[in-house]
């Protein structure tokens, strides 16, 4: 009685707590742990209560121990018998698989038992819930490598959990599409107008610049302040001809296969609420079999490196055109960004057809 009592009352602790036995085995986890590690196990291995995504038939005594940050806290505070405090870092099993990081406090009780407290349990769960968010994000990106007859390729490296880019690519009828997007903000905002994009984009209009537009008049809807904006570049790609329309994006590039590039200058004011009633064109080009159309975002061009250098469309230019295919530009332009830059600071998106 007295013992239901108490679990009672440990239950509503809002930190995430748990209780090990002298072999390290997980004898009681409170509410709050088990709602940041949904395992189906109640009690068992420090793996099984936390759904490790390491060697959990073999925790304690697998090679993953020898690294693993969670049982050298309990290990620490049973044999020294005082209390530790350490950074844990645990990997998740799983479909949403993430990795949580927290500060365990782990306290020596009597006879063998320890107890851990996440003292910073509000900030795990929030850093979960981002990382479940950024995991729901990377499954909207494109699945494929072909399109209407068309091979592509893309790169997408968000700087923070939740990124700012959107990259699309469907079909309109027999024509390839291609749209990026840059939203104003970095974070969940960002990522809370990428969803709306993805939502707002009409992939049933053959013309990039109505498509645009309609983007446009839906943003409007939204009633945000001047500070949100959207740019887009958006391209269809038919048997001969590519028909494009930008809106305060970079240009798109076009590598042809004789050796020339072609930058596209067209460009029509960002999707936001600094105008009324803004206007979106849109131009179509000539293109031969062989050439590369590449989108990119401005996460590319205005990375700079230690000593202020922006890599700029020549660094991406120069990169293409030493590319003989389009997955070959996106490899060697994540190459070059790493090397030119050590720390991004903006979402590195860009997008490759192969013509």
């Amino acid at each position: 009685m007295i013992e239901k009592y108490y679990r009672r009352l440990l239950d509503e602790v809002p930190s995430g707590l748990i209780v090990t036995d002298k072999n390290l085995k997980v004898v009681y986890a409170n509410h709050a742990f088990k709602a940041l590690f949904p395992s189906p196990f109640k009690r068992g291995s420090l793996g099984k209560i936390t759904a490790c995504a390491g060697e959990v038939k073999h925790c304690g005594g697998g090679r993953c121990s020898k690294t693993c940050s969670l049982l050298h806290a309990f290990e620490d505070a049973l044999y020294s018998n005082r209390t530790t405090m350490q950074r844990v870092a645990v990997t998740t099993a799983g479909e949403g698989a993430k990795e949580v990081s927290f500060v365990l406090t782990v306290k020596p009780v009597g006879d063998g038992l320890c107890m851990g407290i996440i003292d910073d349990a509000m900030q795990t769960e929030i850093a979960t819930e981002l990382l479940s968010a950024r995991y729901i994000q990377q499954k909207l990106l494109p699945a494929g490598k072909w399109v209407a007859g068309k091979r592509y390729s893309y790169m997408y490296i968000p700087c923070r959990d939740i990124g700012g880019d959107l990259p699309e690519i469907f079909a309109v009828e027999n024509s390839a599409c291609g749209v990026i997007a840059d939203v104003s903000g970095k974070g969940i905002s960002a990522g809370m107008l990428t969803a709306f994009v993805k939502a707002a984009y009409d992939k049933t209009l053959r013309s990039p610049a109505e498509a645009i537009g309609a983007l446009s008049a839906r943003f409007g809807e939204l009633g945000l302040d001047e500070r949100n904006y959207i740019t887009v570049a958006a391209a269809r790609i038919d048997e001969h001809s590519i028909t494009y329309s930008m809106a305060g994006h970079n240009v798109p590039i076009l590598l042809k296969s004789d050796g020339g590039i072609t930058r596209i200058m067209l460009n029509s004011p960002p999707v936001s609420n600094w105008f009324e009633n803004p206007r979106y064109f849109e131009d179509t080009i000539p293109y031969k079999r062989g050439d590369i159309l590449v989108l990119l975002t401005d996460g590319v061009t205005e990375c700079r490196n230690e000593r202020g250098e922006m890599f700029g469309v020549e660094g991406a230019i120069r990169t293409l055109s030493y590319a003989r295919t389009g997955e070959e530009f996106i490899k060697d332009l994540e190459v070059n960004l790493k090397n030119f830059c050590s720390h991004l600071d903006d979402d590195i998106t860009a997008i490759a057809f192969d013509l």
